[in-house]
C-alpha cells in the first residue's frame, strides 16, 4: 500500500500538471538549435548532403503527423535521412498491418430460423463480442497502431476512415466490417477513385447507408447524399484553395442532383452467399451478406439517363456498373474533389487550420497525381494519387522545419492518437482491449462506434472562444481533458491493465520504463531526455525547472527502494501532459 505521503506527493504532481497547461500555453519549447539538443550539448555537425537529415524538433514532428507516435528508435533513424527520404520510404514499405480476428460470416449463412448465437455450438459469453461487434477489429487496430513498421499507411487508412465513416452502432457483423477496414488499409496509399468505388461496392457501406436494394421507382437518397457532402464535394463551391467560391457558400449541388446520382447508383444486392429462413426482399435480391462486393442486379437498376455533376452523366439504358463509373468520373472532375478531401487530409495529419496557399498546394498534388520534394517524385500520375496527396501533405513548408507554426498551427491530438502516442514513447504494448469500452468510451472515441456518419466530430468544429477550426475540440471539454491526465496516471502510475482472459493473445495494456532509469539520477537529463521524444525540445524554461523540481523530490530518502523509478515515472507523466504534448505543433 502506499504511503500517506506518496499520497500527497502524487497530487502535488497533479496540481503541477494543471499548472503546466497554463503555463506552457500552446506553444512549443524553449529555444533549441537545429540539431533539438538539449542546453548545453554540442552540437552535432550537418553532413554534407543535398537535402540534410531532420533535426529532432522536426523528426518528431513527422513522427506525431504520420505515425501513432514517436519512439526513440523511430527518431533515430528519421534523423538519418530528409522528411522526403523517410516519407517515400514509407510509401516503399511492404504492407503489415491486416485486420484479422474476429468470426466469420456464418452469422449471415444460418438460414435455420434461430440466432447465430443461440446455437448451442456457439453460446458463450463472447459471442456478440467475436462475431457480430467491432471489437475485434479495436485490438487489431491498436496492436498494429502501435507495433506496425508502416505507420504512414496506417495514419492514412485511419484518416479515410474518419471520412468515409461506416459505424458499429448501426452495423453488425465482424466479417463484415473487417473487410471494409482492411479496403482502406489496401487502399490509403493508392488512389481516391478507387477508394469510393471501394466504399460505394460495399455491403457494409450499403446496409449502412441504404444503398443496397435500393428501389430504382423512388431510391433511397441516403448515400447519394452522404458521397457527395461528405465523402466526396461538400455543400458549397470551392475554388482551388478550398475558400468559398466568389466569397460565399454557392450550393455544390441541389436535390434534384442528389436523386439523379440516388437514380444512378440503383441496381446493386449483396453479394451472393446469405441466408435467411425468410425470402429476401425485393425480389430477385440477394440476402444479407457481407462477404464481397455488392453484386449488379439490372431488374433494380433505373434506366433513364439522369444529368450529373462536372458535365457527365448517366446514359440511357446503362448497366449498373456503366453508371457507377459515370459517378465516379463525375466526381472525380469536380474541381471541388482536390480541395475538399485535400483539406480534410491535411487537418487530419498536420494542422486544423491550413492556410489557403497550402490547400491549394495539395489541391494541386491530388489533381495532378503527382508532388516533388527533396529531389524525389512522388505519385503515378493519375488525378486522385494518395501517395502524392500524403507527400504533399507531410512536405509542405507549413508542416516542416523546427519555427513555430504560430497562433493557427497545430491541431489538438485527439484522443486514439494521444492513447497510442504515450504507448509508443514509453515503449508500450496493448492488446487493445482496454482503449475501447473503458478509455474509448471515458475520452469520447471508442474506435469504430462513432455516433453517425460525420464522425466522432465534424473537422471544422469552431474552437470556443477563437477564430480557430479544431476537429478534436468537438469532444474536448472540462472532463475528457482531466481524464487525459488520468489516462497517462494509468499506465505511468498505477501500472495499466493486466492481460485479460477471452481476449486473443491478451497482453494488456502497458508500459515499459527500464530504458529511462539510467538518467534517473540526473533529474534534468531525465527530463529533457522525455521532453525531446515527446515535444522534439527540452520545455521551456520555467516549467522545465518546476518539472526538475518534482522530478528531483524523490532520493533515496523519500523512498530508498523505488525513487529512481519514481523519478521516471513523475518526469514522464508531467512532460506527456504538457500542452507541448497535447497539441501537434
Amino acid at each position: 500500500m502506499p504511503t500517506c505521503s506518496k499520497h500527497r506527493r502524487h497530487r502535488a504532481v497533479l496540481v503541477l500538471s494543471v499548472m503546466l497547461l497554463s503555463a506552457c500555453g500552446g506553444g512549443g519549447g524553449g529555444a533549441t538549435g537545429s540539431s533539438g539538443s538539449p542546453p548545453g550539448a554540442e552540437a552535432t555537425p550537418a553532413p554534407a548532403a543535398t537535402v540534410p537529415p531532420m533535426s529532432q524538433r522536426d523528426a518528431v514532428r513527422l513522427a506525431a503527423q504520420a505515425s501513432f507516435g514517436a519512439t526513440e528508435g523511430l527518431v533515430t533513424q528519421m534523423r538519418t535521412q530528409s522528411a522526403a527520404a523517410w516519407v517515400q520510404g514509407q510509401l516503399q514499405l511492404p504492407q503489415s498491418s491486416h485486420y484479422t480476428s474476429g468470426g466469420g460470416d456464418a452469422v449471415h449463412t444460418n438460414a435455420t430460423g434461430t440466432s447465430f448465437c443461440e446455437l448451442a455450438a456457439n453460446q458463450g459469453d463472447n459471442c456478440w463480442r467475436d462475431w457480430y461487434s467491432s471489437q475485434p477489429l479495436l485490438w487489431d487496430f491498436y496492436r498494429n497502431a502501435v507495433t506496425q513498421p508502416d505507420q504512414l499507411r496506417q495514419r492514412m487508412a485511419y484518416a479515410l476512415q474518419q471520412i468515409l465513416v461506416v459505424s458499429s452502432l448501426e452495423v453488425t457483423g465482424t466479417y463484415g466490417l473487417r473487410r471494409y477496414q482492411n479496403a482502406l488499409l489496401d487502399n490509403a496509399l493508392g488512389n481516391y477513385r478507387d477508394v469510393l468505388r471501394q466504399v460505394t461496392l460495399s455491403p457494409v457501406m450499403g446496409d449502412y447507408l441504404n444503398g443496397v436494394n435500393n428501389d430504382k421507382a423512388a431510391p433511397n437518397e441516403n448515400f447519394a447524399r452522404e458521397l457527395l457532402q461528405l465523402f466526396s464535394l461538400g455543400t458549397c463551391l470551392l475554388e482551388a484553395d478550398g475558400s468559398l467560391k466568389g466569397g460565399r457558400c454557392q450550393p455544390t449541388y441541389d436535390n434534384t442532383v442528389v436523386r439523379n446520382y440516388a437514380y444512378a447508383l440503383t441496381g446493386w444486392t449483396y453479394p451472393a452467399g446469405g441466408k435467411s429462413r425468410w425470402s429476401c426482399s425485393p425480389k430477385g435480391a440477394n440476402c444479407l451478406y457481407y462477404g464481397g462486393d455488392m453484386a449488379p442486379l439490372p431488374t433494380l437498376h433505373d434506366g433513364a439517363e439522369r444529368a450529373l455533376l462536372a458535365g457527365a452523366s448517366k446514359p440511357a439504358g446503362s448497366t449498373p456498373v456503366q453508371a457507377l463509373d459515370a459517378v465516379l468520373d463525375s466526381l472525380m472532375a469536380h474541381p471541388n474533389m482536390p480541395p475538399f478531401i485535400g483539406r480534410q487530409l491535411i487537418q487530419a495529419l498536420v494542422r486544423s487550420n491550413p492556410s489557403p496557399a497550402y490547400v491549394s498546394r495539395v489541391a494541386t498534388a491530388f489533381r495532378d497525381g503527382r508532388f516533388t520534394s527533396g529531389g524525389l517524385s512522388f505519385g503515378a500520375g493519375r488525378p486522385g494519387d494518395l501517395a502524392a496527396t500524403a507527400a504533399a501533405v507531410l512536405l509542405d513548408p507549413e508542416a516542416r522545419g523546427d519555427a513555430a507554426p504560430g497562433a493557427a498551427g497545430g491541431r489538438l491530438r485527439e484522443p486514439v492518437l494521444m492513447m497510442t502516442g504515450v504507448l509508443r514513447a514509453l515503449n508500450g504494448q496493448t492488446d487493445g482491449d482496454a482503449l475501447g469500452w473503458w478509455w474509448g468510451e471515458t475520452l469520447r472515441q471508442h474506435v469504430f462506434r462513432s455516433p453517425s456518419v460525420f464522425n466522432f466530430y465534424p473537422p471544422d468544429y469552431p474552437v470556443p472562444g477563437t477564430r480557430l477550426t479544431g476537429g478534436a475540440f468537438g469532444i474536448h471539454n472540462a472532463n475528457t481533458s482531466l481524464e487525459r491526465l488520468n489516462y497517462l496516471n494509468y499506465l505511468v502510475n498505477w501500472g495499466g491493465s493486466k492481460p485479460v482472459a477471452g481476449v486473443p493473445g491478451a497482453v494488456g495494456t502497458q508500459v515499459v520504463l527500464d530504458a529511462f532509469d539510467a538518467d534517473a539520477p540526473d533529474a534534468a537529463a531525465l527530463v529533457d531526455r522525455l521532453s525531446l521524444l515527446a515535444h522534439g525540445e527540452p520545455l521551456p524554461a520555467g516549467p522545465r525547472a518546476k518539472v526538475i523540481d518534482a522530478v528531483s523530490w524523490w532520493t533515496a530518502k523519500t523512498d530508498a527502494k523505488t525513487w529512481q523509478r519514481n523519478r521516471v515515472r513523475t518526469a514522464a507523466y508531467l512532460v506527456f501532459a504538457a500542452p507541448a504534448y497535447q497539441v501537434i505543433r
